[in-house]
């Protein structure tokens, strides 16, 4: 069969049995192509009196249902962190921001650059670009406990310590770390909200040191 008349081109949105293409058949007569589902045209290869065969290249690519996938690559030791069904926020250069969901993470990484893959189903109205680049934040955990600066927090043959002051003097404490974002650290255990807090603890004060705090505000 021959491509008599296109009916569809890429980037029209079409509906499942719409008709794309008119082909005329060697023994005369035409028979129209349709679409089996409905979604965005992605591609298409059909030319006027170009061969139209089940062998051959496909005349139009279509995304089903307008659904869009964003293929990102994440450095090995984030990839324990993900998970599907995750929430995901997107930016995408020339659209902007839209919503997403991880659908599926790799359970392999490629070895020369130790990255996986993550696949994330981007959900928006928008008419978005096939092979457009973009960028995803997705948020692994959530939490509304304490949190301080990543700088406030000791690690050491004792374990785990945050310095507070107390009373003008330096006390420290025993903490249980969880989540972590944007240089701060969710304290599970070991502090309670409205502690002052030695933002850049270290070697120079120890337990029971006279000090006078001055809070961020005031540097």
């Amino acid at each position: 069969m021959k491509v008599a008349e296109i009916l569809a081109d890429a980037g029209d949105t079409v509906t499942s049995g719409q008709n794309l293409a008119k082909l005329a058949m060697p023994e005369g007569g035409t028979i129209m192509l349709q679409a089996p589902v409905a979604g965005l045209i992605s591609a298409s290869t059909a030319v006027i009196g170009a061969v139209a065969s089940p062998r051959g290249e496909a005349l139009f690519s279509i995304i089903a249902r307008s659904e869009f996938d964003l293929v990102g690559m994440v450095p090995m030791q984030h990839l324990p962190k993900l998970a599907v069904n995750q929430t995901a926020r997107i930016k995408i250069i020339g659209a902007g921001e839209v919503d997403g969901k991880v659908r599926r993470v790799a359970s392999t990484v490629e070895p020369n650059s130790q990255l996986g893959q993550v696949i994330v189903s981007v959900t928006t109205n928008r008419k978005l670009l096939v092979n457009s680049s973009g960028r995803a934040m997705i948020k692994t955990g959530q939490s509304c406990g304490v949190a301080v600066p990543l700088t406030a927090v000791l690690y050491g043959s004792a374990g785990t310590v945050v310095q507070v002051v107390k009373r003008a003097r330096v006390e420290t404490k025993r903490v249980e770390v969880g989540l972590m974002s944007g240089g701060q650290v969710e304290i599970r255990d070991g502090l309670t909200e409205g502690d002052i807090v030695v933002a850049r603890a270290g070697a120079l004060l120890r337990e029971g040191d006279p000090v006078r705090p001055v809070t961020a505000a005031e540097n």
